[in-house]
């Protein structure tokens, strides 16, 4: 798969200072165009950013979008990135999620009509919910607890993808919807909450490694390179129907905590607690959407990018 090569120019990015915002600034960046970050560092880290600080092509505004933003100068494109998006976050932040998603994506796509650019927001599989489809493909409607404690993240983002296509229907705005899946790599916080983390710092202590349920639940894990690969190539697709982005090969929970265990070299025990509310029995992306349109897939094996990951973890301690 060949690497993407983005129009150079100025792009915004809201929530830049997250995990997957900072690795799309790092690689926009890299490919020589000048980036605008807006983060209020609700979830998102200084540390994250902080070696672009010294970029003369990088700017940082501390700004919560819920707020109107002023932008001078023209935009080649605009990636919406904000939100908290672990369930610790979602669940300590409800209403900040919700707004974010509401009125925060109001306010950047009113900002992409005034500058006539392009623009990109981030949904999730979360849109989903507990699936009954499975793996999910876009056409999918989703199995969503709408008053249940993961409602607030899930109903933020479907009233994002929501308004974003009456923004593209009315304004005749160029518009991208990206659902991501979940994503893994350097940066992810030591106390995400998601699973990742989790069992890296835990075996990194040799502590017991917590599994929810019975373990049997799956999930398919996206290494963060491949993600801001696949977010590149959909700004430059002329598509606004949402697109999945992940990675579809599927592993269960049991067998991702025996995989940490083993690549720290520990001696933890798996312990079992109680499933939470509403967690996806199954999460899969079908990407045969982002394949054929795209030309993407992710090529980052999971040993690879784990080891990567694990070794980020390493160094925090």
């Amino acid at each position: 798969m060949k690497s993407s090569n983005i129009t150079k120019g100025r792009y915004l990015v809201t929530g830049g200072a997250g995990f997957i915002g900072s690795h799309l600034c790092e690689r926009l960046l890299a490919l020589g165009c000048e980036v605008i970050v807006v983060d209020n560092f609700i979830t998102g880290r200084q540390a994250n950013i902080r070696s672009f600080l010294g970029n003369s092509r990088f700017n940082l505004i501390e700004k919560d979008i819920i707020e109107p933003l002023e932008i001078s100068g023209g935009l080649a494109g605009i990636f919406h990135m904000a939100s908290p998006a672990s369930p610790v976050d979602y669940m300590k932040f409800p209403i900040e999620t919700l707004r974010v998603g509401a009125i925060g994506t109001d306010n950047i796509l009113n900002l992409a009509v005034q500058k006539r650019c392009p623009i990109l927001v981030a949904s999730t599989s979360e849109i989903y919910g507990d699936p009954l489809e499975h793996p999910q493909k876009e056409s999918y409607w989703g199995n969503v607890h709408t008053v249940g404690p993961r409602g607030c993240y899930d109903e933020s983002k479907r009233y994002l993808e929501a308004i974003t296509m009456a923004y593209h229907r009315v304004h005749g705005l160029s518009t991208r919807i990206i659902r991501i899946f979940n994503t893994y790599g350097p940066r992810m916080r030591t106390d995400d909450g998601r699973v990742v983390p989790n069992f890296c710092m835990q075996a990194l202590a040799d502590e017991d490694i917590t599994v929810y349920g019975e373990g049997r639940q799956t999930r398919s894990f996206c290494y963060v390179s491949d993600l801001v690969e696949g977010i590149l190539r959909v700004i430059q697709c002329d598509h606004a129907a949402p697109i999945n982005l992940g990675n579809p090969n599927e592993t269960t929970i049991l067998e991702f905590a025996k995989r940490i265990i083993g690549m720290a070299g520990a001696s933890s025990k798996i312990v079992y607690l109680p499933l939470p509310e509403d967690d996806p029995k199954t999460r899969c992306p079908d990407i045969s959407k982002a394949t054929s349109l795209l030309g993407w897939s992710p090529s980052v094996n999971l040993e690879t990018g784990l080891q990567h990951t694990f070794d980020y973890f390493k160094s925090t301690l």
